[in-house]
């Protein structure tokens, strides 16, 4: 059996069965924003188009009776879930920083059996952010690619090692499984709903009535690694990487590094490859594009002399280094940020 989640042409006339699955300290801006963005899309669907579209039927379930209480302590009405649905979204929940997962999510558990028991009868589902971690208690990311708030995505693929995680894409579906990025791609999940039920014109048309970008495909230039929590890399690779951080400006050197270490240039990529699976030269790139970030959104250098306060002499090459691992361009990066 392969699930998907709305891939398919939209449908004149279905009837799209839409649950947002409630429960617990889950997020209220995940869930209302979800449905009202999808009620006003109908609205625009039917401006545009009376009577000859398909419907949006989108219904705020909850499994512990008539009402739940979400995030904040807000109350909200739900209807037990009846029937077949054409996709069941899962909402992310109110964490901090200090969140004991175990404990946040073995009260859930009703909430992962009914998710696992709609996928297994053919329900496709969906999580927005860290609802990914509904999908994960109840075994549906095991051997699937996945996403999730970028700053818990480290987090997500420890605790679920049969899972690919890609902390960069803000949107990604594997056989029937849709994850997607941090709080405000409940959106982005919107839209694409959208696209396949209403068609890409009212997808189009309800991202600019909302002041909403019509289509975002990666995480990467909103990463903040200063917002990161500490690596915990084994000591010699935290020593590898502390030394290059110190040397951002400086030509890089797989020999002068490993004579810094005392160990041949072999045994220096070998050892933090298997430690980080990343080679040196990854390591340095990844501190130089995060610095750079930093001169683009904290100074007014030119990009020519933030290019080379990293390292790098050549415009070109560093932007399109930049764009590989940023996802813009250093200048689009800078004017949104600015």
């Amino acid at each position: 059996m392969v699930n998907t989640v709305m891939h398919s042409a939209p449908t004149s006339l279905k009837t799209w069965r839409i649950g947002v699955l409630a429960y617990p300290g889950c997020m209220g801006t995940q869930v209302f924003g979800m449905a009202e963005l999808l009620r006003l899309a109908l609205d625009l669907a039917e401006a545009r188009r009376p009577g000859g579209h398909a419907v949006l039927d989108v219904q705020v379930l909850g499994l512990r009776g008539r009402s739940v209480t979400i995030a904040g302590g807000t109350t909200i009405s739900t209807r037990a879930p009846r029937g077949r649905y054409d996709v069941l979204i899962v909402p992310g929940m109110e964490i901090n920083h200090q969140v004991d997962w175990d404990r946040a999510l073995a009260p859930l558990a009703p909430e992962c059996m009914f998710l696992r028991k709609a996928y297994a009868a053919g329900t496709p589902v969906a999580a927005v952010c860290i609802g990914a971690f509904l999908l994960g208690e109840a075994g549906l990311l095991l051997g699937r690619r996945a996403t999730t708030a970028w700053i818990f995505a480290h987090v997500l693929k420890q605790r679920y090692p049969g899972c690919t995680v890609d902390a960069t894409s803000m949107l990604l579906e594997d056989a029937g499984v849709l994850t997607t990025g941090a709080v405000g791609s409940a959106f982005d999940l919107a839209l694409h709903l959208v696209k396949h039920t209403l068609g890409a014109d009212i997808a189009t048309a309800a991202a600019r009535v909302s002041l909403l970008p019509a289509e975002r495909q990666s995480q990467a230039p909103f990463v903040d690694a200063r917002l990161m929590p500490p690596a915990r890399l084994p000591s010699f690779s935290l020593q590898v990487s502390q030394w290059l951080h110190t040397r951002l400006a400086q030509p890089f050197s797989l020999q002068t590094l490993a004579q810094a270490f005392l160990v041949s240039p072999s045994t220096l990529m070998r050892r933090v490859k298997t430690e980080t699976g990343q080679t040196p030269l990854a390591l340095l790139q990844a501190a130089r594009i995060e610095r750079a970030k930093q001169l683009l959104h904290t100074t007014t250098h030119s990009l020519a002399q933030v290019t080379e306060a990293v390292g790098y002499f050549d415009v070109a090459s560093f932007s399109r280094l930049f764009g590989r691992l940023v996802g813009e361009s250093p200048a689009r990066y800078r004017r949104r940020k600015s």
